[in-house]
């Protein structure tokens, strides 16, 4: 890694960021892969983030369309990667999600399964029986060609297999090991979450080989170079960035990441308040605003989860003092309102579908005119469909009530 003497500051940071991550107007794009790319992955751990991700960075484009993106065109798929977090990706990246992330956790999965199963007495060989139930259950899944859990469990009895997860808690209830196999299933890169049972909010999907969408198979990839590419990718839509962030977002070992680091041509820049960040060398001269920042302010409103501020953990230089209002108490952000870069505050859908907002500080009559306008913009996405993040912030429950 190369020093050197350039510095960034946070104006020509957040300015970076509304181009890179399609945020001001210029930026804005109907293509929805592009808008997937332009982030690395969205965030689907509530899938209205994907569907709301996309509103907020698009000129026109409906839900029919990202679900035409997902399910008929086939140029994002949803898997578990960093952090053993969701994602929507486009199908490009995913040789590199798959070596570098999926197939860690994949085994890191039948590790945790096993020893639950194990210690509930199940089986004595529980390696060996769970592995079976892994293969009996996948060649069930390809005679189907879809299938949603409950179908795969009538065709492998072993799947509707009863366990206890945490036994002697009193949160803890029997559950069959149906998802957990299919969970491992799609971390070993060999099934995938299809269409959802229900609308586009739901989380209860079809499953399907993944060669339904990736013909032949995942393209095997070393990890070191498929860490290499997500590092890369990170790099150009996140940095400058502290290493520390790049570890959070990763979930790797301090290790991995330096190593990766050290295989890429990356400078160190500085950051304000005395940190230092890094990026990539060819990318230190590019798009950087004059003056710090874009010509035209802008308003969005990110939902719940939004993969530009769950992009870094270290979010002072955009977020300012507002993190008690707009995070919960496991730290996933929820619905934010921006303003030229800068959260300014929270919004929310009440039940009568009303897209409602609150400033948490003054911006002034033009601010307020354009976020007021973001969110009739987004009111008309949402349409008859009603939304309550997963993850419940103070501001959102009090605006949504």
């Amino acid at each position: 890694m190369r020093s050197m003497t350039r510095s960034m500051g946070d104006a020509a940071r957040r300015a970076r960021a509304a181009a890179r991550h399609r945020l001001a107007p210029a930026a804005r794009t109907d293509d929805v892969a592009e808008i997937a790319r332009s982030l690395v992955a969205l965030h689907a751990t509530d899938p209205a983030t994907v569907f709301l991700s996309v509103a907020a960075r698009s000129r026109t484009a409906t839900h029919e369309a990202v679900e035409k993106a997902l399910y008929d065109d086939r140029t994002l798929l949803r898997m578990l990667a960093m952090r053993r977090t969701m994602f929507v990706v486009p199908v490009d990246l995913v040789p590199a999600l798959q070596a570098s992330c999926a197939t860690p956790l994949a085994a890191k999965q039948r590790r945790t399964y096993s020893r639950i199963i194990e210690r509930a007495g199940v089986v004595d060989d529980v390696d060996a029986w769970f592995g079976e139930v892994l293969e009996a259950a996948h060649r069930a899944l390809l005679a189907r060609g879809e299938a949603t859990g409950a179908q795969l469990s009538a065709d492998e009895p072993r799947l509707r297999t009863q366990v206890d997860p945490a036994p002697g808690k009193s949160y803890s209830r029997p559950t069959s090991i149906t998802t957990w196999v299919l969970v491992t299933l799609g971390c070993e890169g060999r099934v995938v979450r299809g269409r959802p049972n229900g609308s586009w909010i739901s989380s209860q999907y079809v499953w399907s080989p993944v060669e339904t969408w990736l013909p032949g198979g995942i393209p095997e990839m070393p990890a070191d170079d498929a860490r290499a590419e997500l590092v890369t990718r990170w790099l150009r839509s996140f940095g400058p960035a502290p290493v520390s962030d790049l570890k959070w977002w990763t979930g790797w070992t301090a290790g991995e990441v330096k190593k990766t680091l050290a295989s890429l041509d990356v400078v160190e820049v500085g950051l304000d308040g005395g940190g230092t960040g890094v990026m990539l060398a060819a990318d230190a001269d590019a798009d950087a605003p004059a003056g710090g920042r874009d010509a035209d302010p802008w308003a969005a409103l990110l939902p719940a989860l939004d993969p530009t501020p769950m992009g870094w953990q270290e979010r002072g230089w955009f977020l300012g003092g507002h993190a008690p209002m707009l995070f919960d108490r496991s730290g996933n952000i929820g619905p934010t309102v921006w303003w030229d870069g800068r959260v300014v505050g929270g919004w929310a859908q009440r039940p009568d579908g009303e897209v409602v907002t609150r400033l948490l500080e003054d911006v002034g009559a033009d601010a307020r005119a354009a976020i007021d306008a973001e969110a009739a913009r987004i009111a008309a996405f949402l349409g008859d469909v009603r939304v309550t993040p997963r993850f419940r912030t103070p501001l959102e429950r009090e605006l949504s009530s």
